[in-house]
């Protein structure tokens, strides 16, 4: 019989996920600043990274990284080194430090390792921050703790931009001068002493040279290389088109704030304001690449259904009107943008939440995500029973040897394993991102997420726009042209729950009460054969989903 069976071997599904079984590992390392390049941290990660490996038996074939690549953004070189060489090797694990250290951009982030792991079955792994990513659970824990490293990125740059909004309004200048402009007097920004180098007294004729003689920007590159100072036609355009050389400071952090900068000014204003008259008089104005961006931000977002390719876009110029279109040749597939943002938009309506009701959707989710991380909220509360053992023990020691009744050698050994084995395992619980406060911070996001999607992407910024998309869809949405649909193959974990929870709680009776339970299922499961259903309201657009 067994014979039999297995003349029909050929005829079973293969395996996707077979390369996943192997023990080969690469470890990749990382520090955030290039000042820590030289200090312990690259070693630490690299030890503990070994030590993981070699606890798990995994044969670690290669090392990346080693270097500061800030993970802010993935476009990093030895990242994506690493990526390619666990792609064309026989290659079943990443192992990081921890998921920071793998990358802080959030969903992209989590897209990588995602998709590494369905296209390649390569798993990645923190050795600080251990869990099953090839569970649905593990995979949720997984993208709240890139979620949260993006947020932590997030908040440190509003902190930061805050104090820097608050230098430029006062008039000083926390950048590297432009050129023609040197700081003598480097650190605070409200120390520095920008001044006019050699080079800007050079621009300074540049200048007169335009406003009095109306010479081009050819001849005065010209004339500047005639004097010593090599430069080109696009730099002296900037150079004339920025106030800075009037003493006027503009910025992208103070939006239609004019400020009177503390620098030397190198020009009169008069002077500058000449100079942008002729400038301006014979300046084209094709249409800016931004406000086309801005008129369509489901490029590249948006995919073709027939060939699982980013769309682009395009402006009809007779009717004003924009389209989106398939980049690939011979394909045709075309949508109005308009038609496309008001699908999308009832896309986000099934995501709102009612004021009425949002008090008790933050319950929910509460209660949800508890119930889905209450193995790791256990493990938690094992570290800190240990760490309470383990200081019982130091005191205890500490005691015996003040009164005499250990030696002075004695009391050095144990007290120091005693104390090495606390700190490991405060760094263990410290690097456990699933803290009551963290999934209060998640529970809020969510929360904020969902408060009028659809208003805050129709009157946001480009790049709050594609933001948005982002959280909420973050592999993008699909338009099929043969039913006119647009759809979505994953949401995000954390915001899946929302519609049916909401739904529930605005049909309830008063004082009725609420299993959460019931609503576990959609945070937790896992697999690529879509539930699809059509959005109430509207039934053009139909939204899949897993988890």
């Amino acid at each position: 019989m067994s014979n039999t069976l297995n003349l029909f071997k050929s005829f079973a599904p293969k395996d996707k996920n077979a390369k996943s079984k192997g023990r080969n590992a690469v470890i990749y390392t990382r520090v955030s600043d290039s000042s820590q390049e030289t200090n312990t941290s690259l070693e630490s990660q690299r030890l503990r990274c070994d030590e993981f490996a070699a606890r798990k038996g995994y044969n670690v074939i290669g090392y990346f990284g080693g270097t500061y690549e800030s993970a802010k953004t993935d476009d990093r070189k030895q990242f994506n080194k690493m990526l390619e060489f666990v792609k064309e090797s026989d290659v079943t694990y990443i192992i990081v430090y921890s998921y920071e250290r793998f990358s802080r951009s959030g969903v992209s982030g989590a897209k990588i390792v995602q998709d590494l792991l369905v296209d390649y079955g390569v798993i990645t792994l923190a050795s600080s921050q251990e869990l099953d990513p090839t569970t649905a659970a593990g995979q949720l824990h997984q993208n709240m703790l890139f979620m949260f490293g993006k947020m932590d990125n997030d908040m440190r740059k509003d902190k930061t931009t805050s104090g820097m909004r608050e230098l430029l309004r006062k008039g000083y200048f926390p950048y590297n001068p432009p050129i023609g402009y040197t700081n003598l007097s480097k650190g605070r920004a409200v120390d520095h002493q920008i001044v006019v180098n050699k080079e800007g007294e050079l621009l300074r004729k540049a200048f007169h040279w335009k406003a009095h003689e109306n010479a081009s920007n050819a001849e005065i590159v010209r004339r500047l290389k005639d004097l010593g100072l090599k430069t080109d036609e696009k730099r002296i355009a900037y150079v004339f088109s920025n106030p800075f050389y009037c003493g006027i400071i503009v910025s992208r952090l103070i939006p239609d704030e004019i400020i009177e900068g503390k620098h030397e000014a190198m020009v009169a204003k008069e002077t500058f304001l000449k100079v942008n008259n002729i400038v301006a008089e014979s300046r084209n104005h094709p249409v800016s690449h931004k406000e086309d961006d801005y008129n369509m931000p489901l490029k590249r977002f948006m995919k073709c259904g027939k060939c699982d390719t980013p769309m682009t876009g395009y402006l009809v110029q007779k009717k004003g009107l924009y389209y989106y279109k398939c980049r690939v040749k011979g394909c045709g597939t075309n949508k109005s943008a308009k038609n496309a943002h008001d699908q999308f938009k009832t896309l986000l309506s099934a995501f709102e939440i009612h004021p009425d009701i949002a008090e008790l959707v933050g319950e929910g989710l509460h209660e949800i995500f508890q119930t889905v991380f209450q193995d790791q909220f256990e493990n938690q509360g094992l570290l800190k029973a240990k760490i309470t053992e383990v200081s019982e023990c130091i005191e205890n020691i500490e005691e015996r040897f003040a009164i005499g009744r250990i030696e002075r050698d004695m009391y050095n050994k144990f007290v120091s394993k005693y104390i090495n084995e606390r700190e490991e395992l405060q760094k263990e619980l410290a690097n456990t991102a699933m803290e009551s406060s963290n999934l209060e911070k998640s529970i809020q996001y969510v929360l904020e997420a969902c408060h009028n999607p659809k208003e805050t992407w129709e009157n946001g910024t480009i790049e709050g726009r594609m933001q948005l998309q982002n959280i909420f869809f973050p592999e993008g949405i699909v338009y099929e042209a043969e039913n006119g649909l647009v759809r979505t193959k994953r949401i995000n974990a954390g915001i899946i729950v929302v519609p049916e929870l909401a739904r529930v709680l605005a049909e309830r009776k008063k004082g009725e009460p609420i299993n959460f339970d019931q609503f576990s299922h959609l945070v937790t499961q896992s697999g690529f054969e879509p539930e699809t259903y059509c959005l109430e309201g509207s039934c053009s657009i139909q939204l899949s989903y897993w988890a």
